[in-house]
């Protein structure tokens, strides 16, 4: 996209409904004429929309664009949280209608998860169970130190690969540590022997790994009752268990009815993590599910190892504040990588 596109994007987020007048003095660049002729190109494409005829058209950005356009990380989070224009509740119209009608990932993005998933298919069918099996142990411990991580669990790499492989605790670390990973592991084995227990994805079925991973834990079970925060944001979840129930229905429902495997991992990772259906462990039960939908299809499954946690973070704010996926899919499509060259 050009650098004008982008300026007129930009502007039409933070300043939606402008006119083009408008749009040509706040992007401060090229003349009325180039402006003009971007815009037309924008509505073109259908980036952005317009109402209004004649001197009284106003336009914005595409429902779309809010969820595929690129966004400046680091000029995003210059911005306190009380500053950062957001959308504060949770945006049913995003799974119903936006999310139903667009392909999440470009053509040239999906050739490439398509190539990597190819090369993985390849390269297990040349390796015999015993080795097939032990890549698979270590990317499980990779990913229940990762995902427990992620979370503010203590333990090291090494240290939850004694935990997991031979039970040792590491001396000095809270119990509850210990359990979180041992519980993740036991949510992955379980994935792994019942492959197609998340086709197709039913609330019941989140509900029965998010009790494995909570196990033993001071978490309450089951879909929650009462308002959740989330530090870091403005954004406020749902707040009653009905909305909830239905936000996670039309969830398994857009996922079970999109074909392309990558777009219904990506789509169980950001969703679920939006509605917060939980008091506690969401993220860690979408991470599970996420790879259990990969490992249904025979598809790599992901370790995260790589990730760091404030991005991770960060990415999750972007789409819960813009309801953008653009920063998560780079994640995605970046770990997805990294687990079919590291693993096999």
């Amino acid at each position: 996209m050009a650098q004008i596109d982008n300026d007129i994007i930009k502007f039409l987020r933070e300043n939606p409904l402008s006119s083009s007048p408008e749009i040509h003095k706040g992007i401060g660049k090229g003349s009325y004429a180039t402006v003009k002729r971007a815009i037309a190109n924008l509505l073109k494409n259908g980036q952005v929309l317009s109402e209004g005829q004649r001197r009284a058209t106003r336009y914005q950005v595409s429902s779309a664009n809010q969820l595929l356009g690129h966004i400046d990380i680091a000029a995003y989070f210059e911005k306190e949280i009380d500053e950062r224009d957001i959308q504060e509740g949770f945006n049913f119209q995003l799974v119903r209608e936006i999310l139903a009608e667009v392909d999440v990932f470009t053509a040239e993005e999906a050739n490439t998860l398509q190539q990597l998933q190819e090369e993985f298919r390849h390269n297990i069918a040349h390796m015999s169970p015993d080795v097939y099996n032990k890549e698979m142990e270590r990317l499980a411990i990779d990913l229940s130190w990762k995902s427990s991580q992620i979370e503010g669990n203590t333990y090291s790499l090494l240290e939850t690969e004694r935990l997991l492989k031979d039970k040792e605790t590491a001396a000095g670390k809270p119990k509850d540590d210990a359990t979180m990973l041992l519980n993740h592991k036991e949510a992955l084995n379980f994935i792994i022997d019942n492959p197609d227990y998340v086709v197709p994805l039913t609330i019941a079925r989140i509900e029965d790994i998010h009790s494995i991973l909570v196990k033993d834990l001071p978490v309450e079970r089951n879909i929650r009752q009462r308002r959740v925060g989330i530090s870091g944001t403005n954004y406020k979840p749902l707040d009653n268990e009905h909305q909830i129930r239905e936000a996670l229905e039309g969830m398994c429902n857009l996922i079970n009815n999109k074909k392309n495997i990558f777009e219904k991992s990506l789509l169980a990772l950001v969703l679920l993590s939006y509605i917060q259906a939980f008091n506690d462990g969401n993220k860690r039960t979408v991470r599970i599910i996420s790879n259990a939908i990969l490992i249904a299809n025979q598809y790599c499954p992901i370790s995260f190892r790589t990730i760091d946690s404030v991005e991770y973070k960060k990415a999750m704010l972007i789409f819960y504040e813009q309801n953008n996926i653009s920063v998560f899919k780079e994640i995605f499509i970046e770990q997805f990588k990294f687990a079919v060259k590291t693993y096999f």
